[in-house]
C-alpha cells in the first residue's frame, strides 16, 4: 500500500518579498533616529503649511481667481498636494540617479536580480512626506465640507479616482524625469521643472493661464487633470475653453499617457547607460 504523500510548505519566497523586506529595512531605519524623525516631519509639515498659507494670502486680496473662491481652491490644493505628496513619497527619491550615475554604484542595482526601476522605488521610502499629505488632506476634507457638492456614488468615485489617478500621474513624472538623468546626467533643475513646477501648475485655478500653458498642463504634462478639472466637476463648473470640466473623468486615461511615456523613457534611458566604474 502506497503512503500518502506530506504535504510540505514552499520554501521559495514570493517574488514581491524582497522588495517587502527593503521597505521594512528602510521604514525601521528611519523610526530608529527619532528625533530626527520628528524634525523631518516637522520640516514637511512646515512645507505644507506655507503652501496652504500662500494660497490664503492669495484669495484674501483677490476673492474670486479663474472662476474658484477660496473654497473652491481648498479642493484643487488639496487633490494636488495629497496626490504629490504621495507620489513624492513613493517615487521623489529618483532624483538621486545622477548621482547613482556620476558616482557608478548604480551597478549595484544592476547585479541583482530584479528590475532596476523597481528596486530604485523601494530603496528610500521618505515617511517624511506624510505630514505634508496631511496638510493636504486637511485641505481636502475642508474643501468637501465648505463646498455645495452633490453628493452621489459617482462623485465618491471621482474622487477616488482623482487621488489615485493624481498619484499615478506625479509618479510617472518622476520616472520621466529620473530617466532623462541617463542622458542629461546634470539636467535635475531641468526636470525639476516638470515634476516640482507640475506640481505647482496643478495646485493652480487653469482658467488663469493662456492657450500656451493650457495646452502644455493640460495634454503634454497633464497636470491640470490631477485637480482642477476634478473640481470643476464636483463644483459642477462648465470649465474654460480647452479643458472643459468632463474632462475630470479622463484623469486615468491621462495617467496612463504619463506612464506610457516614462516606461519608454526608462527603457531608454537604462539601454543607453554605461557603466561609471564603480
Amino acid at each position: 500500500m502506497a503512503e500518502p504523500h506530506a504535504v510540505t510548505a514552499d520554501p521559495r519566497p514570493g517574488r514581491l518579498a524582497p522588495y517587502v523586506d527593503v521597505l521594512r529595512s528602510r521604514v525601521r531605519a528611519q523610526r530608529s533616529y527619532r528625533t530626527s524623525f520628528a524634525f523631518d516631519l516637522l520640516g514637511s509639515l512646515l512645507v505644507g503649511l506655507t503652501e496652504l498659507g500662500e494660497v490664503w494670502v492669495v484669495f484674501h486680496n483677490v476673492p474670486v481667481l479663474g472662476g474658484l473662491d477660496f473654497h473652491g481652491i481648498l479642493l484643487v490644493f488639496g487633490l494636488s498636494n495629497l496626490a504629490f505628496s504621495l507620489a513624492d513619497m513613493l517615487f521623489g527619491h529618483l532624483d538621486r540617479v545622477p548621482t547613482y550615475v556620476r558616482t557608478g554604484t548604480l551597478e549595484a542595482f544592476y547585479l541583482r536580480p530584479q528590475p532596476v526601476l523597481a528596486q530604485l522605488m523601494v530603496s528610500d521610502l521618505q515617511l517624511r512626506r506624510l505630514s505634508r499629505a496631511a496638510v493636504a488632506l486637511a485641505a481636502l476634507v475642508a474643501g468637501l465640507t465648505l463646498n455645495d457638492i452633490a453628493w452621489s456614488p459617482l462623485t465618491a468615485l471621482l474622487l477616488v479616482l482623482s487621488v489615485l489617478s493624481g498619484t499615478a500621474i506625479f509618479g510617472g513624472l518622476f520616472v520621466s524625469a529620473g530617466a532623462l538623468q541617463f542622458r542629461l546626467v546634470n539636467g535635475a533643475e531641468v526636470t525639476n521643472s516638470f515634476t516640482y513646477g507640475g506640481s505647482y501648475a496643478s495646485a493652480q485655478p487653469a482658467a488663469i493661464y493662456p492657450t500656451a500653458l493650457k495646452v502644455t498642463f493640460g495634454y503634454l504634462v497633464p497636470v491640470v487633470f490631477v485637480a482642477y478639472l476634478p473640481a470643476l466637476l464636483l463644483l459642477g463648473q462648465p470649465g474654460p475653453s480647452l479643458l472643459p470640466a468632463w474632462l475630470g473623468w479622463c484623469t486615468p486615461v491621462a495617467a496612463l499617457w504619463v506612464w506610457g511615456t516614462a516606461l519608454l523613457l526608462w527603457r531608454d534611458g537604462t539601454r543607453h547607460y554605461q557603466s561609471g566604474g564603480g
